[in-house]
């Protein structure tokens, strides 16, 4: 086998794999725990295992395979090495042409390497690198536990046993699963001869099983281990047991995965609280208002006093108060959701360095949970599966799908113990239950999957590179973000090419398919909104969507990452993960979804040195004092959401909106003899200047602050009312900044600017403005509104005579 390569720095993974009981081969495939108890996490069970370099050349996707649990059927390979490949299909195969990629380290990946990250080294110079070869070489050694489902089918016939698999490997902790309760920590007749001499807390811990028979924790009990992992780079432990008894989280027991030691203690390799994943929420929130306020604010309060502790809630956008009993019935068997996962930074005395200053980042990714019966209490609980689109780190966390044990609960690397954690579950039927259109067959959830699939299997080999890097325009939430609009131009593109589909719509108008299909399409509108919220689509996501949309999929071109300043702007919602994970959910909420929000702030053995720290957006660490708000990060979001070209039917807003301001303030002005026909008479050049100087003042500078500055951006609004009270507000401060300015900056404004005339006709402008950034939320439009009413008034109308009594324009600052 390959040796690791030498790096000056070593890797979080690298100092956790050297602990033995870290390693698969820690626990013998023989040591089977009783059947009574454990339940195995997987139809199949295996360590996936890279071919040596020779095999490589090959050219072709497969793997080994250590099947370390089978069905009853297959029990004679268990403790074998197989073959794992794909089967035989047209889609497959077209799949797996589109990931496939030659790896060639660039100096940018080998230096990254060195600096500690993880990388797939044992694949570099390789040729024609698939889906499987890129997950079994993502990490230095073969130590990837995965588990594949029950369509796997065995393939006798060749030299050795092969299995075929027709979905991803999913990436699992541990062999086999139960259900405990933490009784507390006891000495082991087996500690003193593991550690002698040595002073420290008790891995062993009693813990008394789940009894069906009798729906409580009075069963067998046991003695089980939970290991200390050991301190690394970051100078404390990814988990600890230390008290973990006394978690709030497990007043409901345990899900405990891991497998039996030589000895055949049960040894935990990780942890799940069996009450974060019950679909009985611990509090309901109903309505849309008060939903998209838990969303956007209420989600994250407290978050390092609740330390610890955990919270699930269900939000609906209903109006009516539903009790929690009635609640339970919106979760069914079989239901499946969305997820969208956000984690936060890690604070205290040993707290991680921030990568933007005054920001916690976080990490976002996407998911899918089913509503499963749990089969040792046979009551309904979420199972979730993430599709983490993750960049090359020390961690040895593995850009693919993973078990919910193994990405939060893994004792090695999860983030369950040391970061806060909001996962949201959406329930959106026009989303997650599929379509039949006569025998057409369209499937939004199975779409989005596969998007997500080529999306990480790029990420695991850096399209080629090696390495996954990070920048405003390609990170994590960006390109998961890439893979939700590529399933949404897939959706578009099957229905618009199948003329069946368009045809059985029209023919069936108020059948409740369509009547769901169409809630899609208005859905679909609003993400992509959302996804390119300055309407201009970057040709990176047009090049992915082409061949994975159906557009292009199967042909040789290859999409690519344009990661300049310029692509992050044109998808700047998508930059930061707090801002794409709270839009996202609102959108979805406001279109009526049902989603369950399951909060979790450092949760198990306590470890008093770190404290869970909120995600935030860009600056959002920097706040007004005794309050929450962060002001550079509502300014910066306000302005780049004003940014939006305006469409054809904004254009129509502007058009219209100038021809009630005529209607309005003419007769008016006229009226009052504050308005007269007196053309300016200027040259040219003094024309040309005087308008580009209305252009940048008052144009730019006024509608900015009054306009986009003080209103929350249409897409923002969640209370009208207090919404109108701002837009009060700010038309109010917009009159008396007009005198104001005449008093202190503007001294030739000073009989014009305190005429009562204009500070209505202002008035009115203000209105007009007001109105049209509420329907267009472009600042381009309100600026354009502005520029023009000036220009005509200081050109056509006496505005200059009336701002010079010279008849010309001083020197002064506008």
């Amino acid at each position: 086998r390959d040796r690791p390569q030498l790096v000056q720095q070593e890797s979080n993974h690298a100092i956790h794999i050297q602990q033995s009981f870290n390693q698969s081969a820690f626990y013998p495939i023989s040591k089977i725990p009783s059947t009574n108890l454990y339940n195995p996490i997987g139809d199949w069970v295996g360590r996936l295992i890279l071919p040596t370099k020779q095999q490589l050349q090959d050219g072709l996707d497969w793997v080994w395979m250590e099947v370390q649990y089978a069905p009853p059927t297959a029990q004679n390979l268990v403790g074998t090495i197989v073959r794992l490949e794909w089967k035989k299909n047209k889609n497959l195969l077209a799949l797996e042409r589109a990931v496939t990629r030659d790896i060639n380290f660039t100096p940018e990946v080998i230096k990254s390497q060195k600096q500690g990250n993880i990388h797939p080294f044992r694949l570099n110079g390789v040729r024609h690198v698939g889906i499987l070869r890129s997950l079994a070489g993502a990490n230095p050694d073969d130590e990837a536990i995965v588990a594949l489902d029950s369509s796997t089918i065995i393939d006798a016939n060749q030299e050795k046993s092969t299995l075929q698999i027709e979905r991803e490997p999913v990436l699992a902790t541990g062999r086999f699963y139960g259900l405990v309760k933490i009784i507390k920590p006891i000495e082991s007749q087996y500690k003193i001869s593991l550690y002698p001499k040595k002073k420290q807390y008790s891995d062993y811990f009693l813990v008394q099983h789940y009894n069906p028979n009798a729906n409580k924790f009075n069963g067998i009990e046991e003695t089980i281990r939970i290991r200390q992992q050991v301190i690394d780079s970051r100078n404390f432990a990814p988990s600890g047991s230390q008290q973990i008894e006394r978690s709030p989280a497990g007043n409901d027991g345990w899900y405990i995965y891991g497998a039996a030691d030589a000895k055949g203690v049960f040894t935990v390799r990780a942890l799940a609280p069996r009450s974060l994943l019950q679909i009985q929420p611990r509090q309901i929130v109903t309505g849309k208002e008060l939903g998209l306020n838990y969303i956007q604010e209420v989600n994250w309060q407290n978050t390092e006093k609740n330390k610890g502790k955990f919270n699930t809630v269900l939000l609906t956008s209903g109006e009516t108060q539903n009790s929690l009993n009635q609640s339970i019935s919106t979760w069914q068997e079989g239901n499946k959701a969305i997820v969208l996962h956000l984690f936060g930074g890690i604070g205290g005395r040993k707290a991680e360095p921030l990568g933007v200053p005054y920001t916690i980042t976080g990490h976002f990714a996407f998911g899918i949970a089913e509503v499963v019966r749990d089969e040792f209490t046979n009551e309904l609980r979420f199972e979730t599966k993430y599709h983490q689109i993750y960049a090359h780190n020390p961690d040895g966390i593995i850009a693919g799908t993973h078990t919910w044990a193994d990405y939060m609960g893994n004792l090695q690397r999860g983030w369950l113990a040391t970061r806060p954690v909001s996962d949201i579950l959406i329930k959106f039927d026009p989303v997650t239950q599929d379509y039949d259109f006569d025998g057409v067959k369209l499937s939004p959830l199975e779409e989005f999957q596969q998007q997500l699939q080529v999306t990480m299997a790029r990420y695991r080999v850096g399209d080629g590179t090696g390495g996954a890097m990070v920048s405003p325009a390609t990170s994590c939430v960006q390109d998961a973000s890439q893979a939700l609009y590529a399933a949404i131009l897939a959706i578009k593109n099957q229905v618009t090419t199948t003329p069946q589909i368009q045809t059985w719509i029209r023919a069936n108008p108020n059948h409740p398919q369509t009547l769901r299909f169409q809630q899609l399409v208005k859905l679909g509108q609003s993400l992509e909104q959302q996804l390119a919220p300055l309407g201009i689509v970057r040709a990176d996501w047009q090049s992915q969507a082409g061949i994975l949309a159906g557009t292009g999929r199967g042909k040789t071109t290859e999409p690519f990452q344009d990661r300049s300043i310029w692509a992050g702007l044109t998808t700047w919602r998508t930059i930061m993960p707090r801002l794409a994970h709270d839009d996202l959910a609102a959108i979805f909420l406001k279109h009526g979804a049902i989603m369950q929000v399951l909060r979790t702030n450092q949760v198990g053995g306590w470890e008093p040195n770190i404290t869970p720290i909120a995600p935030t957006v860009l600056l959002g660490q920097i706040k007004i004092p005794f309050t929450n708000i962060s002001p550079f990060s509502i300014l910066l979001n306000r302005t780049l959401a004003s940014l939006v070209f305006p469409r054809l039917k904004d254009w129509l807003v502007v058009v219209v909106l100038l021809i009630i301001y005529s209607i309005l303030a003419l007769p008016y002005g006229w009226k009052f003899g504050f308005l007269q026909i007196e053309l300016w008479s200027a040259n040219c050049i003094d024309k040309c200047l005087l308008i580009l100087r209305c252009l940048f003042s008052p144009a730019i500078v006024e509608e900015l602050f009054f306009r986009v500055f003080l209103l929350p951006h249409p897409s923002e609004i969640t209370n009208w009312l207090q919404w109108s009270l701002w837009a009060i507000v700010s038309l109010l401060l917009f009159i008396l900044y007009h005198p104001l300015n005449a008093k202190t900056f503007f001294k030739a404004g000073i009989p014009t600017f305190f005429n009562r005339v204009f500070l209505v006709l202002a008035a009115f402008l203000g209105i007009i403005c007001t109105v049209a950034y509420t329907l267009t939320g472009s600042l381009f439009a309100i600026v354009l509104i502005h520029w023009i009413v000036v220009v005509v008034w200081l050109i056509v109308f006496g505005g200059i005579r009336k701002l010079d009594n010279n008849q010309k324009i001083q020197n002064a600052k506008v």
